[in-house]
Formats: C-alpha cells, sequence, structure tokens
C-alpha cells in the first residue's frame, strides 16, 4: 500500500485547479503524506506541502501527475534513479501515456492506493553525445531520440551503426530512434510500426529519406545505435522527447542504448493496451 504520495502538475492548466486541491484533500483525509511540486501549488489556496520537482521521486511511495504526455515524459525524466510509480492522469489531448481520464480518476485511485492496480514496465534510452573523445552531453528520453534540421531547405547526412557494424549512410530530412513507448508518437507519423511496449525493441525511422529503399528498422533492446552526424552546413539538432536539445557539429557522434531502468506506468485495471489504442487512434470507426 502507498502511503506517501507526490504530485506533479502541467503548469497554468485551468484543469488543475479543478482537480488538485480535491485530490489532496482526498489523500490527506486517508492519513496519507502529500507533497507537491510548485506547479500544483499554484491551483492550491494554501499550499503547505512545496518540493522542487527532482527531489519528489526520491521521497515517494506513489507519483500522481496530471497532465498530457508531455507532462508524464518531463516527469519521467525527473526519476533520476528512482523507480517510483506513475499514476497518470490525462487533463491533456491525445494522452497514449497518460490513460486515466479526470472522469476515472477516484474510481481508479482507491485500487491503485490498495496496491492493485497492474503496471506496465516502460524502457528509458539514454542517448550521449561525443565530440572527438569528450562526452558533451548525456540526456534520457521515454519516448524518443530525434536528429533533425534547423533549416527547411537543407537535408540530414547521418551515418548508422549498430554494435560497431556500419549499417547504413541516410539522407533525409531526419531520423527517429524510439523506444516502443515512442513508437506511437513522432515516429508513428513518419511512418514506423507501433511496437507493444513489453517487446525489448528499439524502432529507427527515417524523415522522409531521399532513397525510398531506407525503410523503419526494429532491433533488440539490447543494442548499441550510434549515430555520426557526417556532415552539416547548417545547425542539426539532437533532441529528447520534444522536450530537451542539442546541437550538433559535424562528425559528432551520438550513441544511443536502454537503460537499466525502467519506467513504472501505473493503468486502470481492465483497461488493456490495445484498448487504449483503439480509443485513441479511432481504430473500428465509421
Amino acid at each position: 500500500m502507498y502511503r506517501t504520495i507526490r504530485i506533479i502538475s502541467r503548469p497554468r492548466r485551468s484543469e488543475i485547479a479543478a482537480v488538485a486541491p480535491g485530490l489532496i484533500k482526498r489523500l490527506r483525509e486517508r492519513g496519507l503524506s502529500v507533497r507537491y511540486d510548485h506547479e500544483t501549488a499554484s491551483c492550491v489556496s494554501q499550499p503547505d506541502g512545496i518540493l522542487p520537482r527532482e527531489e519528489l521521486a526520491s521521497s515517494s511511495d506513489l507519483l500522481i501527475v496530471l497532465g498530457g504526455d508531455g507532462t508524464l515524459l518531463a516527469a519521467a525524466r525527473s526519476l533520476g534513479d528512482n523507480s517510483v510509480p506513475i499514476l497518470p492522469i490525462n487533463l491533456g489531448g491525445l494522452g497514449f501515456l497518460t490513460s486515466v481520464t479526470q472522469e476515472e480518476l477516484y474510481a481508479s485511485l482507491e485500487p491503485v492506493l490498495a496496491g492493485n492496480s497492474p503496471v506496465s514496465e516502460r524502457t528509458f534510452l539514454e542517448a550521449e553525445v561525443f565530440r572527438g573523445t569528450e562526452s558533451l552531453a548525456r540526456h534520457r528520453a521515454l519516448n524518443d531520440a530525434v536528429f533533425n534540421k534547423g533549416a527547411l531547405a537543407r537535408i540530414v547526412d547521418l551515418s548508422l551503426a549498430i554494435n560497431g557494424e556500419f549499417v547504413v549512410d541516410y539522407k533525409a530530412d531526419g531520423l527517429i530512434v524510439s523506444t516502443p513507448t515512442g513508437s506511437t508518437a513522432y515516429s508513428l507519423s513518419a511512418g514506423g510500426p507501433i511496437v507493444e511496449p513489453a517487446v525489448p525493441a528499439f524502432v529507427i525511422t527515417p524523415i522522409c529519406p531521399h532513397t525510398l529503399t531506407h525503410r523503419p528498422l526494429v532491433i533488440p533492446e539490447s543494442s548499441e545505435i550510434e549515430i555520426t552526424l557526417r556532415e552539416a552546413e547548417e545547425p542539426v539538432f539532437l533532441t529528447l522527447d520534444g522536450q530537451v536539445g542539442v546541437e550538433l557539429h559535424t562528425s559528432d557522434r551520438t550513441r544511443i542504448r536502454a537503460t537499466r531502468q525502467k519506467l513504472r506506468l501505473i493503468r486502470p485495471a481492465g483497461k488493456t493496451y490495445f484498448e487504449i489504442l483503439r480509443s485513441k487512434l479511432k481504430w473500428g470507426e465509421r
């Protein structure tokens, strides 16, 4: 059973003010310890449990995220090495990851607090950028690492190696390396496959490749991926989960691998991954 609850919210959303105060009251009435970030505090009349977002996971049994998928992606990166389970409440838009609706919040909360709700483990990728032998940056992502151009008229010239073996050179608008979780995000819109989250794999999807035989690749999660920027006349960026960016120079290498840590994502009992897909993608509708 969860006893210490922490809450992370999406900034500047009117829906937070309609949900957070009542949720905090309900949890405290059960004798639970509740703390929250500054975004949540802005919606509480007399905030008395504020913690910096980066400190919430380390003191928590359960993390509740109020917002959309973007809020969850940011919260996931704030976990560090903590494996605290997350209950995501969708106050945003499409919400592949935040599958619990606002209307389902309190009905879902009881079995969650009792420890009776299923937990889905999701893969993180870690991308490390090297310039020569120097490591410039290292970031974690739940969805994807995307290489894209800074100028509309330019293409990106990238080289792909897997486990030290050269695979292919790409001339394309960009390249996406996604986890199974991220396979329903940017990779899907670029023509990549949907991968069930329990499949231990990465998807490598070129964006508008200039060679039509360059198709998406699905490779084992245990692979080490290395992508080299072969030539760049204009800025090229590596973007993690669409939220963190690193500018790349010619010959910069990016090494991508799975982390040992998994994201533990709580979903309502009886709501399966494929049910969520049918709902979000409107499968079966006429």
